[in-house]
């Protein structure tokens, strides 16, 4: 419960229960707020402090079954806080502009992408040094222009598993993209926005950047958590076929080692066997019949 307070402190100290004024809002949000002040709505925080744990573990598990988890925050307040978030952690994020199709078109922005990727290739090996200077210089704005829009999903190999909105009306595009391709949503949602719209609604104060900071980087400490318990499970995979080939090399040098024990003891009893004669139970000398005849007949006829 002291964690609960001390988070719900930290959220109130960021302005989080600050939502719009009242005659912006949006009905949905009526469950998620606390009361009126001064004409404006004040979220509950205790409903926040819920909603934002329970996002938090379920994109943990999202993290540490090894999906990503894109970012959207496209906000003047929200881009620098969400881009050094996301760079955090190694995930996608769309701070700059929502390119229409990033999602349901994606194969295409992969192929934007991937020119991006060969024109800095060309800039930085040097195969662009036969351009004249004027195309050199396109090159470089072209790929400048690129970075900014697509750079942060240029590691986004295949769809993301679930997508984190600050300001779901903002990002309303990335939202209905999402929706159609059921992708997972977690957004923070002010008084203005339909919270049903989200799979995952976070009530809070979406245009103050401490709100934002403190949310994300909330979500952010989840997805590290998921990261780190990944690769431990690993790790104890990758130690625990150690141990099993350690066991069966073990189990067949101990194999080798008793047949070979086993040829040897064989070949000491068939050798030990002439030496011990009859008396050793061995089997009988046969007598030679040449040796017979000088000692029955030394006086012989002649």
């Amino acid at each position: 419960m002291e964690n609960n307070t001390s988070l719900q402190q930290q959220l109130l100290e960021a302005g989080v229960h600050f939502g719009h004024l009242k005659k912006k809002w949006n009905p949905k949000m009526l469950p998620y707020i606390f009361a009126e002040k001064k004409g404006i709505h004040i979220i509950d925080l205790n409903k926040t402090v819920d909603y934002l744990q329970e996002s938090a573990a379920a994109i943990k598990q999202i993290a540490k079954s090894g999906k990503k988890i894109m970012f959207v925050a496209t906000k003047k307040q929200a881009k620098e806080i969400v881009t050094e978030c996301a760079k955090r952690v190694n995930m996608p994020f769309a701070t700059e502009r929502w390119l229409g199709g990033m999602l349901t078109n994606f194969n295409t922005v992969r192929k934007s992408v991937k020119k991006m990727q060969s024109i800095e290739k060309m800039l930085n090996d040097g195969s662009a040094e036969s351009l004249t200077k004027k195309e050199r210089l396109t090159l470089t704005r072209d790929k400048d222009k690129m970075e900014k829009v697509l750079g942060g999903i240029a590691q986004l190999g295949r769809l993301p598993a679930a997508l984190f909105l600050v300001d779901i009306g903002h990002e309303h595009i990335a939202l209905a993209e999402a929706k159609r391709l059921g992708i997972t949503t977690f957004g923070m949602v002010d008084t203005n926005c339909d919270p049903n719209k989200v799979d995952f609604a976070i009530p809070a104060n979406d245009d103050a950047t401490k709100s934002i900071a403190i949310i994300t980087n909330y979500i952010v400490a989840a997805i590290a958590e998921g990261l780190a318990e990944r690769q431990a499970s690993k790790d104890e995979d990758e130690s625990e076929d150690n141990n099993n080939e350690n066991e069966a090399r073990a189990r067949r040098l101990e194999a080798e080692a008793q047949s070979e024990a086993g040829r040897g003891g064989r070949g000491g009893r068939g050798a030990g066997a002439p030496a011990g004669g009859p008396g050793a139970g061995g089997p009988p000398k046969r007598r030679v019949p040449g040796n017979r005849r000088p000692a029955g007949g030394g006086g012989g006829s002649k």
